[in-house]
């Protein structure tokens, strides 16, 4: 990841993770919503949001929702990075849910059984009410990949939906953040995707990542668009801001700049 003084410093500075953190605050972000392409892949977002939370507080808590990878998957990466995840995992910093088998009932059956994401909500909230009082507020839930959380659900974008407003009311309650990561292309072929909609609705922080709208470039490999509104820092006030930036992806590390600021 990148340190201090780094071109990361770009993205913190939009997201206002630096003055959460000089404060010792937890991170105050509410919903944030990473959407990418195909040709645009935003992991490496998750990545270093996943390292940035482990290493900035010691009271941070991650509960991570893999639906896309194994842990190996994550380790392997986060390890370049200069992050051990199995040491945060023995510390129980991070809580790692492989939901890659996840089977989740449909119809009503649903609505009947304990079971899929009706029981994994109930997993997160046990698991945050398990924490210290002085840690409950420092909880940030992670998801993968939230397009194939439709397969886990058996197709049920209704319930998947539900399942993101009862994580939502955790961001409430416990003041946590909810960060995911979906591929907005996939349903590019819906007459109207009001999945797409009700998602980005939901969020407090949109973060899209597009291909250049130039076309391929040797330097820079894609742009991203973030955009925060009605985040609060402790003044009750709101914000609604939009932040542009290129990005170019390397080995061990990701550079962010801004448009026209390389030649």
């Amino acid at each position: 990841m990148e340190q201090k003084g780094s071109s990361w410093d770009v993205v913190e500075q939009a997201l206002g993770l630096g003055q959460m953190e000089e404060e010792g605050l937890p991170w105050a972000l509410g919903v944030v919503l990473i959407e990418d392409r195909v040709e645009t892949d935003a992991s490496f977002l998750l990545h270093q949001l996943l390292k940035r939370s482990l290493s900035s507080n010691p009271s941070n808590t991650i509960i991570f929702l893999a639906f896309s990878h194994p842990f190996s998957h994550y380790d392997r990466i986060l390890r370049k990075l200069g992050c051990n995840l199995v040491v945060h995992r023995e510390n129980n910093r991070l809580v790692f849910l492989d939901m890659r088998l996840l089977q989740c009932p449909d119809g009503d059956e649903g609505k009947t059984r304990e079971s899929g994401l009706v029981a994994l909500y109930g997993k997160i909230r046990k698991t945050i009410h398990a924490l210290p009082d002085d840690k409950k507020n420092f909880v940030i839930i992670m998801i993968d990949d939230v397009s194939l959380m439709e397969v886990a659900a058996n197709g049920s974008l209704d319930h998947i939906l539900d399942f993101l407003h009862y994580c939502h009311t955790l961001t409430a309650e416990f003041k946590c953040s909810l960060v995911m990561l979906n591929h907005e292309d996939i349903y590019s072929n819906m007459e109207r995707p009001t999945f797409i909609l009700d998602m980005e609705y939901l969020a407090d922080v949109l973060i899209k990542a597009e291909p250049l709208v130039t076309g391929l470039a040797t330097d820079v490999h894609g742009q991203l668009m973030v955009l925060t509104n009605k985040i609060c820092h402790g003044q009750g006030s709101s914000r609604n801001k939009k932040h542009n930036f290129h990005f170019r992806v390397k080995e061990n590390r990701v550079e962010y700049f801004y448009p026209g600021s390389r030649t």
